[in-house]
């Protein structure tokens, strides 16, 4: 029987009637033929049927996941670190590695809270400060300073300090050695010290005591500065194990014309240009024994007059200011600072100009406007150097030194970017 007969309900049965009535025999067998049939067909349609199944791809085999991690190219001049002090969520404090040709980012590192950060001046390593809480917000407090491999960004180290500043993230909070043989981290845990960290055993080898003075401003191989709070200089210079401590005079009043604590410093030769809050230069040499020459104008090398201190709080006249206000390119010995318009205790309002200087000649080399207030700056220190800006809103702003002319702009990088550590700085 056709197999659509059977399907379409043809019976079997009239067929296995006869004049004699039902044959049982007839009826089975046909029954068993129509039951073959209707089986051979179903296999035929299930052919048909999975035919467009065959046209579908198989289902994708599962790959075992592995483990790895991808290597960063060499340090390079133009492969800057950025801080993020991220202070609106300060445990979260980053440290960004950036590409300043590219203007990419190629990763990050935590920097916890108030985090500050150094690099090996041949870009071996870099160093953070960080301070963590065993509940978040309290607890056991721990002082840390994991040494990160540049190219993986892994802990290679993860040394436990006996203590930290925790005032702000700023430069001279933590500071290297020249060979990068030794780290500075300034403490206040229980008084003013200066931690002295030898990187190749990772071990504080000593903790020299400095009441009245902060911060490292670090000289040669063997040996920083601090700034103190009379307005001098205490000088450590570490040798054969132990740390011998000379003070210089005053040099600036701290209640009329305080110096910036950011100003910058030439690490082979402790070259150094404190710039106080009216304008003021003093050109340092840092030793043992370190010498403070007079000290020149912002404003007058600008062809201004020279700008009150204190004696005259609101006189209004361009200023230094900002957080990371100045930075220096140590080849050409310029100086770079942000500029505003503003009274005397302005000191923390970011710049909208810079104002490139001539440390040689004292003499204003260009001023260059902004297109948004900066609070830092920064610069490479190779033959085709970079400028680092950024703005309140999260971006870092790459220029070229030479021209002054801003080359590209990274949007939102991050949260507060509060300064910029570039290869030999």
């Amino acid at each position: 029987m056709p197999l659509l007969s059977f399907l379409r309900g043809t019976a079997v049965l009239p067929s296995a009637l006869s004049a004699k009535g039902f044959d049982f025999m007839r009826y089975s067998t046909a029954l068993r033929a129509s039951t073959a049939a209707f089986a051979l067909g179903l296999v035929a349609l299930g052919a048909f049927s999975a035919a467009p199944g065959k046209a579908r791809a198989d289902e994708p085999v599962v790959q075992e996941e592995e483990s790895d991690i991808i290597k960063l190219s060499p340090v390079t001049p133009h492969r800057i670190l950025v801080q993020d002090t991220a202070g609106t969520h300060a445990k979260d404090g980053r440290i960004y590695v950036v590409d300043a040709d590219k203007g990419k980012l190629l990763g990050m590192v935590q920097a916890a809270y108030n985090g500050n950060v150094v690099q090996d001046p041949k870009g071996r390593a870099f160093y953070v400060a960080e301070t963590v809480w065993s509940r978040g917000n309290r607890g056991d407090r721990l002082d840390l300073l994991p040494a990160y491999d540049p190219q993986t960004l892994t802990i290679t180290n993860d040394e436990v300090l006996p203590g930290r500043a925790l005032v702000t993230p700023k430069k001279n909070d933590l500071a290297i050695s020249q060979d990068g043989s030794r780290v500075y981290v300034f403490s206040m845990v229980p008084t003013n010290a200066v931690h002295v960290v030898e990187t190749a055993t990772h071990t504080v080898s000593q903790t020299v005591d400095l009441p009245g003075c902060a911060l490292a401003y670090p000289w040669g191989n063997d040996g920083f500065t601090s700034i103190c709070a009379d307005g001098g200089l205490a000088n450590v210079s570490l040798k054969a194990g132990k740390a011998d401590v000379t003070h210089t005079k005053p040099f600036f009043d701290p209640e009329k014309d305080a110096v910036f604590e950011h100003s910058p410093t030439r690490r082979p030769d402790g070259k150094t240009w404190f710039i106080s809050y009216s304008g003021l230069v003093y050109p340092t040499s840092l030793s043992a024994e370190s010498k403070v020459d007079a000290p020149w104008s912002i404003q007058e090398a600008a062809g201004l007059k020279k700008a009150p201190a204190a004696e005259a709080p609101f006189a209004k006249t361009w200023r230094p200011g900002g957080w990371q206000l100045s930075a220096l390119h140590y080849a050409s010995g310029h100086l770079f600072v942000l500029m505003h318009e503003g009274t005397f205790w302005t000191h923390k309002k970011p710049g909208t100009e810079i104002w490139e200087l001539d440390t040689a000649t004292h003499k204003l080399v260009r001023r260059i406007k902004l297109p948004v207030p900066a609070s830092m700056v920064g610069v490479t220190q190779d033959e085709k150097p970079l400028l680092f800006t950024n703005d309140s809103t999260g971006d870092l702003l790459i220029w070229d030194m030479k021209t002054g002319k801003q080359l590209r702009k990274m949007q939102h990088l991050g949260d507060d970017l509060y300064f910029t550590v570039a290869l030999g700085e």
